[in-house]
């Protein structure tokens, strides 16, 4: 059995109607409503129950649809489950990148890969004191965050004065933010490349405004606002703003063909934070075309229409991948059991 781990309610459509064209065996498992015991290894009817494959599915953003309090113990259930030997698709390490944004600075900064010059703030009233040293503009972000959730750009001293005295800052469920310069994106727009099974899977070029953060590939990817709450797993009510395919120009996701080393890069970073699938999303500056990675993503929705912009549908790989780690995974199973 393949459990997937998932909140929001309609991403992953295409996944679980992939699954069933395949007749695979599968479990929903909404993570706004998780129950489980601690250790899994020395609990006979936990064992019993435990899928043979558990796929991770988990946004970040879910506290913008009401389900923020699955955030964190996400990752107390994945390690829970690893501890008892079941094996996890962007698992307890992958998860931990996933939910952090200082981590994945500092996952860059280890590798030795160029990311936007940042600072780490627990508190609005230290918005203004981090920008020293930085250039203007700069983007103030939530550490636990996705489709642009939170994010804000601030092109004046004044102006970010003036939110925070407004208490417009938003730091996320672990009120933890950063303070980055804002880098101006060399042709309109930035680049995101996926990965899945330690491999090169596809890029994409999405248009950027250089107001809006929402760069969500997928469908049905606009968050609602703080509060909102969305039910498992009924449609999601859209506001046309989804980045690929904003409402006023028309404009959409278009295939990319990165650079060999920057593709490498990638490669090394999500191997690195333990990715079994997943995007990095990287901005070539406008003012002296270098380029700087600014987000991972273990949470790969695959972009909209992906036939018609890549060529080829992305999620009949990934149901291969699961398919495969799935029988290797019930066979180590079995040895287990005779033992």
């Amino acid at each position: 059995m393949i459990d997937i781990l998932y909140e929001h309610p309609a991403w992953f459509a295409r996944l679980f109607e992939a699954l069933d064209a395949r007749d695979v065996p599968y479990r929903r498992v909404h993570a706004a409503a998780l129950r489980f015991v601690p250790d899994w290894k020395h609990d006979p009817a936990a064992r019993e129950s435990a899928p043979d494959l558990l796929v991770n599915r988990m946004s970040p953003s879910a506290d913008r649809r009401g389900h923020g309090h699955g955030i964190l113990p996400t990752l107390q259930y994945l390690e829970s489950a690893e501890a008892g030997g079941v094996r996890v698709i962007n698992g307890s390490r992958a998860y931990g990148f996933e939910i952090s944004k200082v981590r994945q600075m500092a996952l860059l900064a280890d590798l030795g890969l160029p990311f936007p010059k940042t600072r780490v703030i627990n508190a609005a009233s230290e918005a203004l004191a981090a920008t020293e040293g930085l250039r203007w503009p700069v983007v103030v972000k939530p550490s636990v965050g996705g489709s642009g959730a939170g994010v804000l750009r601030f092109d004046r001293e004044e102006d970010l004065r003036a939110a925070v005295q407004a208490d417009q800052l938003d730091f996320g469920v672990d009120h933890l933010g950063l303070v980055q310069e804002f880098i101006p994106a060399r042709g309109g727009h930035i680049t995101r490349v996926e990965v899945l099974n330690h491999a090169y899977l596809y890029a994409i070029h999405m248009p950027v405004s250089g107001h809006s953060f929402n760069l969500c590939p997928a469908d049905a990817c606009e968050v609602p606002p703080p509060g909102t709450v969305t039910s498992a797993p009924g449609p999601v009510e859209l506001g046309g703003n989804c980045a690929i395919t904003p409402a006023a120009t028309g404009t959409r996701a278009a295939q990319a063909h990165p650079p060999r080393e920057m593709i490498e890069a990638v490669v090394r970073m999500t191997d690195a934070a333990g990715f079994d699938v997943g995007g990095v999303e990287y901005v070539v500056d406008d003012r002296d075309g270098r380029p700087y990675f600014y987000d991972l993503n273990a949470l790969s929705n695959f972009v909209a229409d992906a036939p018609a912009v890549i060529g080829f549908d992305p999620w009949v790989p990934f149901v291969d991948v699961l398919v495969a780690a799935h029988a290797e995974a019930r066979a180590l199973r079995r040895v287990a059991a005779a033992i």
